[in-house]
């Protein structure tokens, strides 16, 4: 199953892991090291401790450092390059890394802050470690015992669970121990490619699993594993085909959950290959009778059993219809119908559940898994889908909840905001989220749907990395929107909507809206955080990936007002500075893998010239109409129209009278944007252009010169005559 350089990370992890082990009662020279690592790689150190003051650290968080789930390779093989030489380690540094379970960022730390945990807690997970290793070189029945007792200790601990415990194991002796991550969980006891009568033997797996459960599991696998009926022949096979078989499964879903998003998609930056997680709000029957049953089995449920299985429905009207004919058709059924829809067809894995009892209170949170399935071997409540239940207990709503069993309250975002508060304070056991494979993108890509040459964007490109702060500007219709979002996905890598976000300025835009700033609640004034300070949040946890934030129309607000102390601080030279905030006793920074794209109409007369204080923070790129680039030559050519390519030829005659035009210029100039994306070239299509988009354009520019705007609209609509 493997080949030869398929599985060379294990030398370099089990030495390191023996060479770490030195450092247990020399935890204060570790920590500098750690932050030696960073320095000499020039990574940012990602959130080890409250403000990063750190005094102390466990082995297994050391190996978290290089074991992230977004965490590029480049980016790994630096840190362990960088591990090489500050701990002496002489095996060859991995060339591949497969197999190898990874944590998830958002909890990509074994222990709680200062302050939340308890005094032993770092010692025995250095305990747990000492054993592992010692257990791995040598097994007896009291090393077990001890391994034992460290296990049950560490797993229970608040923040661990038996995915991180596991995996930890697993890094350091991946011959002694079985990684129990979702993917490998997923495979063993659910993707059908074992055997039945093994799966039927082995414990159930528990969020919180004792070692003797865990080393049963182990045994039976290892068991099977080494015999004539398995292909794979031990755990490190088993992770690399539970990953390759998962990805498999994955894109398949991806692929028709890609089909339904382009019904649905809403978010002003979602492309039709692009799914971002929804949050729902969910009642587990009336007055949630069935929440135990779901939190125990970790599913959710709906009723409407009567009307059958809800995929077997091509609208949410034959869904309505069939509740009218089945149940009462008396009523209208609007929302009930609407729920089963979005429940069936909608939600997908890795959405937010918050489940709630009643209109007033909270009483769980997870985290969506699977697809739907109407199970007939239920009593009741037949509608079901696998959920990661991350929370149980009681919490106040705020507010009044929606009286439905199911609503999407995606679009509410002070009301999501509200509800993820509630579980801020307590750190998620174990939970991973739905791993999303996003959608690769990269310059080529870029070049393909942006008409800009390949000079022009490696240049722009580089500016942005180098300035941070870059705004875009140029005429109506050069596509600026279009180009800024695209940037940000091709210097990622991938399109991921997550770490790109889109705001716009306007006069009234505040310091309170981008940063933050007391607003009206139920209890008079509350603190409310700005949509700048949470992104920068974000990104500060997650440092190994670049984040864009995305201003439009960034010279129709109050700059002074709106960044107010923020205008130091995103310069590219401070970043990481941190400086008081005006509303609260908080430093903040601005983390250096946060990039600022703004853009803004030059053809915008309405609006006064840009402060220096602006001018000085930013770079400024122009971008032109790209009628000569040969991505519009090839879109021209493939329309295959005369008139279209008689109007293309009149408007690049226009925009060298507006360039040559001193009261204009070449910011004044008509984008090619207007003419993109036609899917076919008719005379209503191009007379609509012509009409309802370029002559008004006219009109403005050429407000005093009348004759001008009327000798240019005779020639735009003899073009497409």
């Amino acid at each position: 199953m493997s080949n030869a350089n398929q599985f060379d990370w294990v030398d370099f992890y089990e030495e390191f892991a023996n060479k770490l082990l030195q450092y247990k009662d020399n935890r204060q020279e570790l920590v500098e090291k750690v932050r030696k690592i960073y320095e000499i790689t020039g990574i940012n150190l990602p959130t080890l401790e409250r403000g990063n003051r750190i005094v102390d650290i466990d082995p297994f968080t050391v190996f978290g450092l290089f074991n992230k789930s977004s965490m590029k390779e480049v980016n790994r093989k630096k840190i362990i390059s960088a591990i090489a030489d500050l701990f002496g380690v002489t095996a060859p540094v991995p060339t591949s890394f497969d197999s190898i379970p990874v944590l998830n960022n958002q909890n990509a730390i074994f222990y709680y802050f200062i302050g939340n945990r308890e005094d032993g807690d770092i010692d025995d997970l250095w305990k747990l470690f000492e054993a592992a290793l010692v257990y791995a070189a040598s097994s007896s029945p009291d090393k077990r015992a001890e391994l034992s007792e460290y296990f049950d200790l560490t797993i229970n601990k608040k923040g661990n669970g038996n995915s991180k415990i596991t995996m930890g194991l697993f890094w350091i002796a991946p011959d002694s121990f079985l990684n129990l991550d979702q993917r490998n969980t997923w495979y063993i006891y659910e993707s059908g490619k074992l055997p039945a009568d093994l799966v039927q033997t082995l414990p159930a797996v528990e969020t919180k699993i004792p070692f003797r459960k865990y080393f049963d599991i182990v045994e039976r696998m290892r068991t099977y594993l080494q015999s004539a009926e398995s292909s794979l022949k031990d755990f490190k096979e088993l992770s690399s085909e539970a990953w390759r078989y998962s990805e498999e499964i994955n894109k398949m879903y991806q692929d028709k959950q890609v089909q339904a998003e382009r019904e649905t998609k809403g978010a002003a930056l979602a492309d039709e290959d692009v799914v971002t997680p929804h949050y729902w709000i969910y009642s587990p029957g009336d007055g949630a009778v069935i929440w135990k049953e779901c939190y125990n089995s970790g599913i959710m449920a709906i009723g409407w059993d009567k009307i059958g299985d809800l995929s077997a429905y091509s609208s949410k009207d034959e869904m309505r219809q069939a509740m009218k004919e089945k149940i009462d058709p008396s009523k209208s059924y609007k929302n009930a119908a609407y729920a089963t829809w979005q429940f069936a067809n909608d939600m997908k894995p890795g959405d937010i559940v918050f489940a709630k009892k009643g209109m007033y209170q909270v009483i769980g949170r997870g985290v969506v898994e699977s697809a739907y399935e109407f199970d007939t071997s239920r009593q009741q409540y037949k509608n079901v889908r696998k959920v990661n239940w991350t929370h149980k207990g009681e919490w106040e709503h705020p507010g009044q909840a929606a009286m439905k069993t199911l609503t999407d309250i995606t679009a509410y975002t002070d009301y999501v905001e509200k509800l993820n508060a509630i579980f801020e304070s307590d750190t998620i056991d174990d939970v991973e989220e739905q791993e999303i494979e996003y959608p690769a993108y990269d310059a080529e890509k870029f070049l393909e749907e942006v008409y800009m040459d390949e000079d022009s964007y490696e240049t722009l490109a580089a500016l942005v990395r180098n300035k941070k702060n870059v705004i875009l500007q140029g005429a109506p219709g050069v596509g600026k929107t279009f180009a800024a979002k695209r940037l940000a996905y091709s210097m990622m890598g991938v399109k991921d909507s997550k770490r790109v976000m889109m705001v716009q300025f306007h006069q009234s835009y505040s310091y309170e809206d981008f940063i933050m700033g007391f607003r009206p609640s139920e209890k008079g004034f509350e603190l409310k955080r700005g949509a700048f300070y949470n992104f920068c949040k974000k990104a500060e946890i997650d440092s190994e990936n670049d984040y864009f934030f995305i201003i439009d129309e960034i010279n129709r607000g109050n700059l002074s007002k709106i960044f107010g102390e923020l205008f130091m601080l995103i310069e590219s030279d401070k970043r990481g500075v941190e400086l008081q905030l005006l509303y609260s006793d908080e430093k903040f920074s601005v983390p250096g893998n946060v990039y600022i794209i703004g853009m803004m109409n030059t053809a915008d007369r309405s609006l006064a010239m840009l402060d220096y204080a602006l001018r000085r923070r930013f770079a400024f790129y122009e971008m032109k109409p790209g009628f000569e680039t040969d991505g519009f030559r090839e879109y021209q050519m493939n329309l295959a129209s005369d008139k279209f390519d008689s109007l293309i030829n009149c408007v690049e005659k226009l925009n060298a009278v507006i360039a040559a035009d001193e009261s204009l210029g070449e910011g004044f100039c008509i984008g090619h944007s207007f003419f993109c994306n036609l899917d076919e070239v008719t005379d209503q299509v191009l007379s609509g252009i012509v009409e309802f988009e370029l002559i008004p354009l006219l009109k403005e520019y050429w407000f005093d010169e009348p004759v001008k705007v009327k000798d240019w609209i005779y020639n735009l609509r003899s073009a497409v005559k």
